[in-house]
C-alpha cells in the first residue's frame, strides 16, 4: 500500500474547515493555523486571507496572499548554478552600497507593489551585487523573498511533520522526542495493526499520535493518565485524524486502574416517573454511556495479553512498570524514553537484577541533518544535541520448575544430556522438552 493511500485512510487528503494546517513561511518558519468557513486567517506580518480559499485546497500548494485572496503559485523549477572562480573579497559592504532607504522601501510596499519588483529594484541598486559569487547571489535573493514575500506552503500533517514542528516550538513539553527517538520507541515496542498496546504518555501526547497512526484504527490502546477526563493532547489534535482512527483509543486514570478500586458515580439510571424532562433523560443518557466505557475499559485493561507497554512519564519508571507488567503478554516489549541517561541507567541496572526481564537496553538515537547541493553539501550546524535515551526489555514468563542447559562454546568431547543439565538456579534459559532429545548449544 503507497504512503499516499495510507494518509488519505488516516485523514483527509485535502484542508478541511476546522482542521489544523501547518504552513511554512519564506523564512523557513512554520506556524499552525486553523481556518474555518466564513472567517479570516492571519498570518502576523505576512498578512490575512480569507479561510474560503484554502479549504478543500489539497496539502504541499505554494500560496501567495493578494489583498485578502490567496493565488496558487506554481512550483519553481531546478536551476543549474553556474560555478565560477569569482570570490567576494573586493564587496565592501556598507550603507552606501543600498542607495534605496528604509523609507522609500516602506512607500512601495504600502503602494501595493509586488514584492518581486522590490527585490528587483534593490539588486538594480545594489553597488556589488555584480561582485557577488552564482552562491551569494542566489543567498541575497533568499534572504529578500523571505523579507519580502507574502507567501506560505501547507504541511501535510504527517507524524514526522508534527513531531518537528512541535520539537523546534517546545521540546520539553515532548520530553525531549526527536522524530529518530520516536521512531525507534514505535519500532521497539512492534506497534503494527490489530495490536494491543498500554502507554503512558506525558509528552502532549506524541507517542500516543505516533501509535495510532500506526494502528489505522486497528487493534486497542490504552493510556493512563493523571485527570479524571480523557487527557487533551495537543499533538494529536494536530495530526486531524478521522473518527474511526481514535475509536481504539481509551483511557483510565491511576485510581481507576486500581483492580481493587470502586468508581463512585451520579446515578445513571432512574424510575420513569422520576425523570422530569429531556434534558434530565439527556444527562442520564450520557452517564449511564461514560460509566460503560469506564467498566469495559477497565475490563480490557484487568484481562491483559497486552503487546507492549511504552512509558514517556514524569513518574519513577520502574515503578509505572511494576504497576503495568502484570497485565503485559510473554515476550511483550517495554519501552521507556526519559530525557536523562541517569535515570535510564538506574532502571537498566534495576531490571537486570528480575528475572522476569530479558536485556534492558539503554540506546542514544543521533540525527544530524545535512545541505545536500552541487558543491555545497556539509551538514547543518545548529542542531539539538539529544533526543533523549530510550530503554528497551522483553518480558518473559518465568517458570520455576524449568531447568536449563549450560552451553559450551568449544567442547571437543560430545556431552550427553545429563552430564549438561543442572539443577535451577536463575532464569530459564531453554526449557527440557520431555519429548525431544536436548542436543548442544555452539
Amino acid at each position: 500500500m503507497s504512503t499516499s493511500n495510507v494518509n488519505s485512510e488516516l485523514r483527509s487528503s485535502k484542508i478541511q474547515s476546522g482542521d489544523m494546517v501547518l504552513v511554512r513561511l519564506p523564512n523557513g518558519d512554520v506556524r499552525s493555523i486553523k481556518p474555518e468557513r466564513d472567517s479570516t486567517v492571519v498570518i502576523g506580518k505576512f498578512g490575512s486571507f480569507f479561510a474560503n480559499d484554502l479549504i478543500n485546497e489539497p496539502y504541499g500548494l505554494t500560496f501567495e496572499i493578494l489583498g485578502k485572496h490567496l493565488k496558487v503559485v506554481p512550483p519553481r523549477t531546478l536551476q543549474e548554478v553556474e560555478d565560477t572562480d569569482a570570490t567576494n573579497e573586493l564587496i565592501n559592504d556598507g550603507e552606501f552600497v543600498q542607495p534605496l532607504t528604509l523609507e522609500e522601501i516602506q512607500a512601495l510596499k504600502q503602494s501595493g507593489v509586488h514584492a518581486s519588483d522590490i527585490i528587483k529594484r534593490q539588486i538594480e541598486q545594489h553597488a556589488n551585487y555584480s561582485l557577488k559569487t552564482e552562491y551569494s547571489k542566489e543567498k541575497y535573493k533568499k534572504r529578500k523573498e523571505a523579507k519580502y514575500s507574502k507567501s506560505f506552503t501547507t504541511i501535510e500533517p504527517t507524524l514526522f511533520n508534527v513531531c518537528e514542528y512541535w520539537f523546534i516550538k517546545d521540546q520539553n513539553r515532548l520530553r525531549d522526542i526527536r522524530i529518530d527517538s520516536l521512531s525507534q520507541i514505535l519500532n521497539l515496542a512492534n506497534i503494527r495493526p490489530g495490536g494491543k498496546y498500554l502507554a503512558i504518555d506525558d509528552a502532549s501526547g506524541i507517542v500516543v499520535s505516533g501509535i495510532l497512526e500506526r494502528l489505522g484504527g486497528e487493534g486497542k490502546l490504552i493510556t493512563i493518565c493523571d485527570t479524571d477526563s480523557p487527557p487533551a493532547y495537543p499533538v494529536m489534535s494536530q495530526m486531524n485524524f478521522k473518527s474511526e482512527i481514535t475509536t481504539v483509543l481509551a483511557s483510565l486514570n491511576w485510581a481507576t486502574c486500581q483492580e481493587d478500586y470502586t468508581p463512585v458515580l451520579p446515578p445513571s439510571e432512574l424510575p420513569s416517573d422520576q425523570i422530569r424532562s429531556e434534558r434530565q433523560k439527556s444527562r442520564l443518557n450520557k452517564r449511564k454511556v461514560a460509566s460503560d466505557f469506564l467498566k469495559k475499559t477497565r475490563d480490557d485493561l484487568f484481562a491483559g495479553g497486552f503487546d507492549s507497554l511504552i512509558v514517556a512519564s514524569e513518574y519513577e519508571p520502574h515503578s509505572v512498570i511494576e504497576k503495568m507488567a502484570p497485565y503485559l503478554a510473554g515476550s511483550a516489549s517495554i519501552v521507556v524514553h526519559t530525557p536523562h541517561v541517569q535515570i535510564a541507567a538506574d532502571l537498566q541496572t534495576r531490571l537486570r537484577n528480575l528475572p522476569q526481564y530479558l536485556c534492558p537496553t539503554v540506546t542514544e538515537a543521533w540525527l544530524r541533518r545535512y545541505q545536500v547541493l552541487p558543491g555545497r553539501t556539509h551538514p547543518i550546524m545548529a542542531m539539538s544535541g539529544s533526543g533523549g535515551f530510550i530503554l528497551h526489555a522483553i518480558k518473559i514468563i518465568d517458570d520455576p520448575t524449568a531447568s536449563y542447559i549450560q552451553a559450551h562454546g568449544h567442547s571437543k568431547a560430545k556431552q550427553t544430556s545429563s552430564e549438561t543439565v543442572r539443577e535451577y538456579q536463575g532464569p530459564a534459559r531453554f526449557q527440557k522438552s520431555e519429548d525431544a532429545s536436548i542436543s548442544n548449544v555452539d
